[in-house]
């Protein structure tokens, strides 16, 4: 019990924080076709939790590589409260510029979660790319105890803990692992 209350309030409590420091991706798509940034051909795919906000792996993408690719889909997977989903509503997509599309990936709790499947159907749905010329970036979080925080030292621990032994989402989603690049960044909770 004191794990399962450790790790959900230890995630509610990075949601919060993280969710503060977050840039609204609307936002982000008019400035950036405003005054766009070098692009490099090809796709990518910025996998986030909230299909609302501009990824971590994609704010610190243009802030570091200072490029952007051709076409750049945010993806959100969401797993639902019935043990499958029907494949016709496995996909949604929706476009939020002339560069970006939003792509939620819906998967049942009984179903393992495979990315490029999901992707295939919505290739085929309209939303044009080649996986192989596809780049998956993903958020790495390292998380540092804060000197204040909304859990005792010992749950801080715990949780952190927990983070380091969950799944690594590339193995979770089944990405390719050679079409991955993980962007890390320190967070203390």
């Amino acid at each position: 019990m004191a794990v399962m209350y450790t790790w959900r309030r230890g995630t509610r409590l990075l949601y919060e924080k993280t969710r503060r420091q977050e840039t609204p991706l609307g936002d982000l798509v008019a400035m950036l076709e405003r005054k766009p940034p070098v692009r490099v051909p090809g796709t990518a795919v910025f996998l986030t939790s909230d299909p609302t906000s501009a990824p971590t792996a994609l704010m610190h993408s243009l802030k570091h590589y200072k490029v952007l690719h051709e076409k750049n889909v945010i993806l959100t997977i969401e797993t639902a409260h019935t043990p499958r989903v029907n494949p016709a509503e496995r996909v949604r997509i929706e476009p939020v510029g002339n560069t970006f599309t939003r792509v939620v990936l819906r998967f049942g709790f009984m179903e393992t979660p495979n990315v490029p499947k999901g992707l295939a159907i919505a290739r085929k749905l309209g939303c044009p790319f080649e996986i192989m010329s596809t780049s998956f970036f993903l958020s790495r979080r390292a998380l540092k105890p804060a000197a204040r925080s909304g859990m005792p030292r010992w749950q801080d621990r715990l949780f952190i803990l927990l983070t380091r032994v969950a799944n690594d989402a590339t193995d979770y989603f089944q990405i390719p692992t050679d079409r991955v690049v993980e962007v890390g960044t320190q967070v203390t909770i």
